[in-house]
């Protein structure tokens, strides 16, 4: 567990994109995609390049209503971020992001009577705004923790995402309580950034690393003032446009990517159980080996999937050290994962660090 302390940020959100993916039509909505292209190009990054990669047609970002693929969504605010030398990216992002920017889910959040109301109607509406998701408000007696979780299995960088949302999160509770209001602490699942400090200073708050959830910690008597521009009107107008756009079924994830989502989460707290990973899938252990198997695959081969290619993000993260990184992949020993990490490239972590540095 790791610490630090923050002051503002915002936003998640965007539109239809040119995707290999198989959620192009199902993701995020456009709207917080606001200002994108130029705050990349203020970051200093080739501003076609970063759409370009993540085959995301630039025209598009300018239709609120549309949608973009989650893969494509969480992948241009990591490319922007490698691109611009901005490790912080999705931070600063959200940072100068008003919550008017975020369309119809900030509107929602805007038009409530309270700010407790504005929490609670925002996690309602938000399954409708991003898929694949998990966002949730849980009682904690003299505070709420407001959780946000990507839950689609292909995707495993999503740092950016992260604190870009709890960031949209954090600017619309200010709009009601004050510019100096800040939650009681703030969680991420990812590692300490070696810029983690930035973190304290945006929100204002103790900030903790390598943690179950993206959270924000809120004590409930802030929560009782009144939104400045509650309209009980205008906030039923938007709730029923946001269920109107996706009318059309929700996308649904293949049982392996719903897998690698459990599984990563499983991570955290050790060696991925068959059995427990089915039950939080709501299937048998022999249904979910039954439909790996359709895809080529066993349970302890998507295990082993799953830890290479986190290990290689990690690896990237240069203030991270190994045997921290050992423990976020599930292993009990820093050998167990070195044995594996030679299995999967001929050299061990080290290694592999210092070749990719050079």
């Amino acid at each position: 567990m790791q610490t630090g302390l923050s002051s503002t940020a915002s936003g998640a959100g965007f539109s239809n994109a040119l995707t290999r993916s198989n959620d192009s039509h199902r993701g995020v909505l456009a709207a917080a995609a606001s200002g994108l292209s130029d705050f990349i190009q203020a970051k200093g990054a080739d501003v076609d390049r970063v759409l370009g990669i993540c085959h995301i047609n630039p025209e598009l970002l300018q239709q609120p209503t549309l949608s973009l693929g989650l893969t494509n969504y969480c992948q241009v605010l990591e490319e922007a971020a490698a691109q611009s030398g901005c490790d912080n990216f999705g931070l600063h992002y959200g940072k100068q992001f008003k919550p008017q920017s975020l369309g119809l889910i900030g509107y929602i959040g805007l038009c409530s009577s309270s700010a407790e109301t504005a929490l609670q109607n925002v996690v309602n509406a938000f399954p409708f705004h991003q898929h694949n998701t998990l966002t949730r408000l849980v009682d904690k007696g003299d505070h709420y923790r407001f959780d946000y979780q990507v839950r689609h299995g292909s995707i495993l960088c999503r740092r950016q995402d992260a604190e870009l949302t709890l960031g949209m999160i954090l600017n619309l509770l200010r709009h009601g309580l004050g510019k100096n209001w800040a939650p009681r602490e703030v969680h991420f699942e990812h590692p300490r950034p070696q810029q983690w400090h930035e973190h304290c200073k945006v929100f204002d708050a103790p900030v903790y690393f390598d943690q179950p959830y993206n959270s924000l910690l809120i004590v409930k008597r802030d929560l009782q003032r009144a939104m400045p521009e509650r309209d009980q009107m205008l906030l039923l107008v938007m709730q029923d446009a946001i269920r109107r756009l996706n009318a059309d079924a929700p996308s649904q994830q293949s049982v392996t990517d719903s897998a690698r989502s459990r599984v990563r989460q499983a991570l955290l707290r050790g060696e991925p159980v068959l059995d427990e990973v089915a039950e939080k899938m709501g299937m048998s252990p022999s249904s979910l080996q039954r439909r790996l198997r359709e895809q080529n695959l066993t349970f302890t081969q998507l295990v082993d999937n799953v830890r290479c290619e986190l290990a290689t993000h990690y690896l990237q993260q240069q203030q991270l050290p190994i045997s921290e990184m050992a423990l976020l992949l599930g292993y009990s020993e820093v050998s167990a994962f070195s044995r594996a990490f030679r299995r999967w490239f001929g050299v061990s972590p080290r290694q592999w660090r210092q070749t990719a540095a050079s």
